[in-house]
């Protein structure tokens, strides 16, 4: 199955898959597709260009993109521990009350704890696409909107696509407007952040207000050749994945990643909660007894980003070291009811494919 997109973006297959691994984005972008490294987790632009180096060693020749995230409204700059002083005494002890209470170890001594993780702050996702541009990405994807206009023509100027998230149509032409390449409609349903309206009804809307004059993918709620199918009728041009990689065996590769995979494999369609906790922005993440935790009375409210972040990273450290599936922070769409094994990226791949294949076939005999 080939769109449109695929040339522009010089892959196989109409599936872009974003994934905080490079070691699935390599395998996504082999077996076809355009894998997308997230970068939020660099907080060293020297890590991640080694990572990057890493990712044009192996990936085969084949392209591939990197997500950064801009925020526009918050506090933005500031060395981490000035950010820090804005956060309540309150939601510092709250955090910690609830990780004695959930049963989580304290990190041990000779580890050390991060400050919040500053690939949420505008100044470090700017070096990100410094970094990137050193490198043959083919996208530049911005995961909370437009990124600047000067970023946009600074990833023209070396021949990078830009893509932007949007969940609402009015977004997604104010992003062409400021020059973006390509949208991503993501629906209510997807992991991670997510606006209010789902896929089915967003989709068309977005592909309705821009589709002549940049191409739409669609996002949230994909995890089967059927659901690729179904934004293709939709009018999108592909399909973005980011929650289903989760259960693939090169996620594995990073550290604490294969109990988180235990704690979604173990989890249905119904088990995900859109909650303000993770980054200050509405996100959709599992729903374990941490996300519990923050619904109860008397728990307070969220901090705006990134604010938030830097409240709880070491708690994040804390629950990965703890391994205990219970408590997992992770975001994640609905489709996580689907996620029941772990397989390959190429095997997943492959059944994508196999099963648009079958959908067209079977939808090209009701004429």
């Amino acid at each position: 199955m080939r769109t449109p997109l695929c040339d522009t973006l010089g892959i196989e297959h109409p599936i872009v898959g974003f994934t905080p691994s490079e070691h699935v984005a390599a395998a996504i972008s082999r077996a076809g597709g355009l894998g997308v490294l997230g970068c939020v987790r660099f907080n060293d632009a020297d890590d991640l260009d080694a990572v990057l180096d890493w990712m044009d060693a192996n990936t085969g020749g084949k392209p591939y993109g990197v997500d950064v995230v801009m925020p526009a409204k918050i506090p933005t700059e500031g060395a981490a521990v000035d950010l820090a002083e804005l956060i309540p005494p309150e939601h510092r002890e709250f955090v910690h009350r609830t990780l004695d209470a959930l049963g989580v170890p304290e990190l041990p001594a000779d580890e050390q704890q991060r400050e919040g993780v500053l690939g949420w702050l505008h100044s470090v996702a700017r070096s990100h696409v410094d970094v990137a541009l050193r490198h043959p990405v083919r996208l530049i994807a911005n995961a909370l909107g437009s990124p600047p206009v000067d970023v946009i023509e600074q990833a023209h100027g070396h021949d990078v696509l830009v893509a932007a998230l949007a969940g609402k149509a009015e977004h997604a032409v104010r992003h062409v407007d400021n020059g973006v390449d390509i949208v991503v409609a993501q629906g209510h349903e997807a992991g991670g952040h997510t606006g209010e309206i789902a896929s089915m009804v967003l989709v068309p809307e977005v592909v309705d207000a821009v589709g002549d004059r940049a191409p739409v993918l669609a996002a949230g709620g994909i995890g089967s050749g059927r659901q690729v199918a179904a934004a293709l009728a939709l009018g999108a041009s592909g399909a973005w994945m980011g929650s289903y990689w989760l259960a693939t065996t090169e996620y594995q590769q990073l550290p604490g990643n294969a109990v988180t995979q235990q704690a979604l494999l173990a989890a249905g369609s119904s088990d995900t909660v859109r909650s303000r906790i993770y980054t200050g922005k509405p996100a959709r993440l599992l729903k374990t007894r941490w996300t519990d935790a923050w619904a109860e009375p008397g728990a307070p409210d969220p901090l705006p980003m990134p604010l938030q972040n830097i409240l709880v990273s070491e708690a994040h450290q804390r629950i990965m070291r703890a391994a205990d599936p219970s408590v997992v922070s992770m975001p994640v769409g609905q489709i996580v009811g689907r996620m029941n094994q772990v397989r390959p990226v190429a095997d997943v791949m492959a059944d994508l494919l196999a099963e648009l294949d079958a959908t067209i076939n079977r939808l090209d005999g009701l004429r």
